[in-house]
């Protein structure tokens, strides 16, 4: 039974032959390998065109700022399933990117929908102020939190999201999309009365669509990044194993009540 309307029976991505593979209309051992970096052939796979420098040098950038973040739930996760099942490392990955949620991770896709339907207004001729102000109110009007404001740990400044501000502006690549988070910045404070960090969320998304990203290719940013971060967790879970310790921790700190 088919549900949906089908797509075209095409993709563009790859395809193995006897003798070589070919991605992206390219041969992999006699083009790509040796040639590109892997962030290059990310945006390879994810864009179907080989990045410009300062795509690479900024997937390089965003890559980094979100890899890592402590012994986050995503992580802890990871760590408890390798535990319950040393030998299952793709399930211990899985299990720890099931986890990442807009609330672990962060709302970098919601935050480029946010930012794409601003800038839309704001190349209909309104200002970047009165848009992030309009746009800010609605969203607390409707009871919602704001995507890319707000941090448990980062306040009042989240250093990742100021850095790659700064380097934004000192490769001239900020544009339309980045002075419009800023304007949000503002507004948001205005209208919640009181200030709320801006997030590494909102210039993840703020500088991929400067540079030419779709909005559906920002979440792969974070997901692939936090693989990383997931699997040096791991590998140091096999190394000194902490898994049980953390399950019984979190066993000790909830009382039973009949």
């Amino acid at each position: 039974m088919q549900i949906g309307k089908p797509g075209a029976g095409v993709s563009h991505i790859s395809q193995a032959y006897p003798d070589r593979v070919e991605v992206r209309g390219r041969d992999l051992t006699g083009d790509l390998m040796g040639r590109l970096t892997f962030t290059e052939y990310f945006h390879l796979l994810l864009t179907g065109d080989e990045p410009t420098a300062d795509q690479t040098y900024f997937l390089d950038l965003l890559l980094i700022a979100i890899a890592e973040h402590g012994m986050m739930p995503t992580n802890v996760a990871a760590r408890m399933t390798l535990a319950a099942d040393p030998g299952s490392l793709h399930g211990a990955v899985a299990a720890g990117i099931l986890g990442c949620g807009p609330v672990i991770l962060g709302t970098a896709e919601e935050c480029a929908r946010l930012l794409e339907k601003g800038e839309q207004r704001v190349a209909d001729g309104e200002s970047f102020e009165q848009v992030a102000h309009d746009l800010a109110q609605a969203i607390k009007d409707a009871g919602q939190a704001i995507p890319g404001f707000g941090h448990p740990v980062h306040r009042p400044i989240d250093p990742r999201a100021e850095r790659i501000l700064e380097l934004a502006d000192a490769r001239h690549v900020s544009g339309p999309h980045v002075e419009l988070a800023r304007a949000f910045r503002d507004a948001v404070h205005d209208v919640w009365g009181k200030p709320l960090t801006m997030n590494v969320s909102m210039p993840i998304a703020a500088v991929m669509l400067d540079l030419g990203f779709a909005s559906a290719a920002v979440k792969s940013v974070p997901i692939l990044a936090r693989t990383a971060g997931l699997l040096a967790h791991l590998a140091e879970e096999r190394d000194n194993p902490i898994g049980f310790l953390m399950a019984g921790a979190g066993e000790d700190a909830i009382e039973y009540e009949r």
